[in-house]
């Protein structure tokens, strides 16, 4: 390659005329030369979705990319000086070697990489290896109109020196050369513009793992594994920036509204027998030596503590977090300008061989009074029992709030629903009551200044059923509380009921199950109602409160006075809560990224939980793009609102994307993320609508109408330049989408048949007045290979291959898009359907009355539905169409309704 050719070169000219000293400038300055020809003589710099190695180089004129989301990208030398010699002592960069027969060299340079405003600068590669920016200095420009020239640049250059407004860059100053040959190396740089609706919506986020001994631990750490060798800690993206430190970089870097951050923390429960039950703090591993750092929590020392249980081989859980990583991280997220929320929670540490006969690791909701003891005196000891083991978990993180300077906010509890649904005699709820003289406890150690509030169950918050159409208001004591500051309510509530075709996606259909639907209009009245789709209406002919028995009807509920209906009878006077006295806050609010996650989004998948399942009707696989358009839903349906002031978005991990979850032996959960309801390695990303209008923007140009289709993208970029056109046509390729000029302006989607248009009016013409052509199946499409930039591997190329049970032709498909796995899966899936050798077309000329078609619209001809792909105008307008398959058809804003003969979607 040229650039080793003029290095060597360069070393022997260099030699000749300066000997040692000149030996090594001549090298690195052919090194450069041969850099820019290496350009030259391969073409521009490739997108991140084209190849594997992206060389730098300098070009007059080049393009200037412009990026959508995340990508990995080598830019275009636009600065640099003469390279400069070295004293010996700083002829390395850190962690390598420098050359002892010479001194060595560095150079200073900026690179452009790309068309900003850029959010966040990952990681950095040079030469293909991650480079770690402690000990180079660097400075990075986003790329914004009002930036200012850099300060060696300018102190170069002088007043007149350019600020590259608007343009993204990078400034290296003085990089030691000598581990890269003493040659300027090849830069690559991830970067992230948020282009999409969610991230400046996000106020309000959970912060997990809750059981990680020093995963929030912003000082990086180190393990003592054996003599002279150490094992990383909290350091796996980076050995120089601790895992927690990553992490929030890039989710404050990602949300530039992002208020509150509650940092969750974990206890473990060791039976679900309340009274029984004891809650105790738990490491991973009875002996471990961290350097700098001891664990300890409630004053109990590593040697003293309970071990987590071990699943597979590897320990079930992380262990609670070190009380001195907890103050850490209040401390930091608070210089960072955020209010910290503590969310201390039980996390149940009972493996599948437990002597108990219990269910294994399962829910934290479902700790309650022996069976058979509820409505007993019996029942009330046994929660009075727990309710001690239980206060000195809770006090002692008041005290920690206290000694870390005061938290904004405070849980005292959360989805503890088998507890506070426990009744003693007279119909009480001694388990009410105990939270509720628990937070008079806490308020009196952390003061006025903090706010209080017990994050209830989304099916716990407004009450309890047992039977006999009695309904008891239960937590009003504690909502109405003195102490509690706001009604807290972890918030999976069903969105959809979708059962036939692609999952929901469309912001109309997702916003209306919000407040509407399942748990609102109607109910499944058993689980073989909910298969045959059997939906009964919610109502209350007695007293005209259906509101009452609806759990998604938050808005009356907050609005009106209680009464309880003890036997079914309603009471004549009202619970203790006052109609809109308290804020609600969402304490979470989340959906899983998998196959109609909108079902059910309380659920997730953990292979050793008993409490593992996938949502209603779900297949199982994963679907980022669902529990984005849940999310985007959501906060568009309570942005504004009087009642919710708060929305808690569930979850945000302290260890950073990718290192979780690609490194499954650190950390056995990693598994669980592709289905699961991390926004980690998913925020930045694009829902297909959000990218196609962000691009359009970027144009000039307006949609009226944009439907979103999988996969999600988590980044595009255009390499150079092109017409709106070209910049969205991969795109709409990739989503299965077409461009039509409807009446109301520019729609992107599918042909549905909806609105399809009979094939009554035929022209006759010189060929055949209506064909219709299958191809021969011997030369259909059976196979498509997709490539994609596969982020989950630093954007190196990946690729997918969906195949049909009887194969046949191989396609070649390049997404020229970043893609997770799952992504990209469903994509070829769809692509591959697409080009089912199996559909039809039909081929006719119509009129000039039925000069109002367009392409997209669809054609019913002889009961099929076809979607019109071409047009050729004339005195008639000749029409080609296409078959709409089944699988691939999609209505805006229809919910798929269950079998004929049920109730109709709401």
């Amino acid at each position: 390659m040229a650039t080793l050719a003029l290095s060597l070169a360069g070393q022997v000219v260099g030699g000749a005329l300066g000997g040692p000293v000149g030996a090594t400038l001549g090298r690195a300055l052919g090194a450069l030369a041969g850099s820019a020809i290496d350009t030259a003589l391969f073409g521009e710099t490739p997108s991140a979705t084209g190849a594997d190695i992206r060389l730098i180089g300098s070009r007059e004129g080049a393009a200037i990319p412009r990026l959508y989301g995340w990508s990995r990208i080598g830019g275009n030398i636009i600065w640099a000086t003469a390279l400069e010699e070295l004293a010996d002592e700083a002829s390395g960069a850190k962690g390598t070697a420098g050359d002892s027969a010479a001194p060595g060299v560095c150079a200073s340079f900026a690179i452009g990489l790309c068309e900003g405003e850029v959010h966040r600068l990952g990681r950095i590669w040079a030469d293909g290896q991650v480079l770690e920016p402690d000990g180079v200095l660097l400075r990075f420009y986003r790329g914004t109109e009002t930036q200012e020239a850099d300060s060696l640049i300018e102190a170069k250059q002088g007043a007149d020196a350019p600020a590259y407004r608007g343009l993204c860059y990078i400034v290296f100053e003085r990089l030691p050369l000598a581990a890269f040959g003493n040659r300027i190396p090849s830069i690559e740089v991830e970067l992230c513009r948020v282009m999409g609706a969610l991230e400046p919506a996000i106020t309000a986020v959970t912060v997990i793992p809750a059981a990680s001994e020093f995963g929030y631990d912003p000082v990086p750490r180190l393990r003592l594994v054996g003599r002279g060798v150490t094992a990383a800690e909290n350091t796996h993206l980076s050995r120089d920036a601790s895992d927690w430190t990553l992490s929030i970089d890039e989710l404050t870097a990602l949300c530039p509204n992002l208020e509150h951050v509650s940092l969750v923390v974990a206890w473990f429960g060791d039976d679900l027998r309340c009274g029984d039950c004891t809650i105790r703090p738990r490491v991973e591993a009875a002996s471990r030596d961290v350097r700098g750092t001891n664990w300890s929590v409630a004053g109990i020392g590593r040697g003293a503590a309970q071990v987590v249980s071990q699943h597979e081989g590897a320990p079930a859980y992380g262990g609670t977090p070190s009380d001195a990583a907890v103050k850490a991280a209040i401390a930091d997220l608070k210089r960072r300008g955020l209010n910290v929320t503590l969310y201390p929670i039980v996390l149940m540490d009972i493996p599948a061989d437990n002597p108990m006969g219990q269910p294994a690791y399962p829910w934290r909701g479902r700790i309650a009074a022996a069976p058979g003891a509820d409505g007993s005196s019996a029942a009330a000891a046994e929660i009075a029992t727990f309710a001690a083991e239980y206060r000195a978990f809770i006090r002692h993180y008041a005290e920690l709030a206290v000694a870390a300077g005061g938290v904004e906010a405070f849980l005292i509890g959360s989805e503890l629903r088998g507890l506070t649904a426990t009744r003693g005699a007279d119909d009480t709820f001694p388990f009410v009551a105990a939270l509720a003289s628990l937070a008079a406890e806490v308020r009196a150690v952390v003061g006025t200044a903090t706010k209080l509030t017990y994050a209830a169950d989304w099916s716990e918050y407004a009450g309890v059923q047992p039977g006999g159409g009695a309904k008891f208001f239960h937590l009003d004591p504690l909502w109405a509380a003195a102490d509690i500051d706001a009604v807290g309510i972890d918030n999976y509530m069903p969105v959809t009921d979708w059962r036939v075709g692609p999952g929901p996606y469309d912001l109309a259909t997702l916003g209306a199950g919000i407040a509407g639907g399942e748990g609102f209009d109607w109910y499944y009245a058993s689980d073989a109602d909910r298969q045959a789709g059997t939906r009964t209406p919610i109502t209350d002919a007695d007293h005209g409160e259906p509101w009452v028995w609806r759990f998604k009807d938050l808005a009356n509920w907050w609005n009106n006075a209680h009464h309880d209906r003890p036997g079914g009878v309603r009471a004549a006077s009202p619970t203790a809560w006052v109609p809109r006295s308290k804020p609600v806050w969402f304490t979470e609010l989340g959906c899983a990224a998998i196959d109609r996650g909108a079902n059910q989004p309380n659920v997730f998948l953990d292979a050793k939980s008993a409490e593992s399942f996938t949502p209603y009707f779900s297949n199982g696989v994963p679907d980022a793009l669902q529990q984005r358009q849940v999310l985007r839903a959501a906060l568009a349906h309570w942005a504004g609102s009087d009642m919710v002031e708060r929305v808690y978005l569930w979850t945000w991990d302290a260890r950073p994307y990718p290192a979780f979850p690609m490194l499954r032996a650190v950390w056995s959960d990693g598994a669980n993320h592709a289905t699961g309801h991390w926004l980690t390695g998913r925020l930045g990303g694009f829902a297909g609508d959000e990218l196609l209008r962000a691009i359009a923007a970027d144009y000039g140009v307006t949609l009226d109408r944009v439907e979103a289709q999988p996969p999600f993208v988590h980044g595009y970029v255009l390499a150079a330049p092109m017409t709106a056109r070209q910049a969205l046509e991969p795109v709409l390729a990739l989503l299965g989408l077409g461009l039509r000029d409807g009446v109301a302006g520019l729609c992107i989607g599918r042909a549905d048949g909806s609105a399809a248009l009979a094939v009554d009016e035929v022209v006759a013409g010189a060929g055949p007045l209506l064909s219709r052509r299958r191809p021969d199946p011997g030369e259909a499409i059976g196979q498509v290979a997709l490539s994609y930039a596969d982020r989950e591997r630093d954007y190196l190329d990946g690729a997918v291959t969906a195949i049909t049970q009887s194969g046949g032709a191989l396609d070649a498909v390049a997404a020229d898009m970043v893609l997770d796995l799952g992504g990209a899966r469903r994509a070829a899936e769809r692509l591959l359907a697409e080009r089912d050798g199996a559909r039809e077309t039909l081929e006719l000329t119509l009129p000039p009355s039925q000069a109002a078609l367009e392409v997209g619209d669809s054609l019913a001809c002889d009961g099929a539905l076809f979607e019109v792909t071409e047009i050729r105008d004339g005195l008639a307008r000749r029409v080609t169409a296409r078959a709409i398959l089944p699988e691939l058809a999609v209505a805006f804003g229809a919910e798929r309704s269950p079998p004929a003969g049920t109730a109709p979607a709401p």
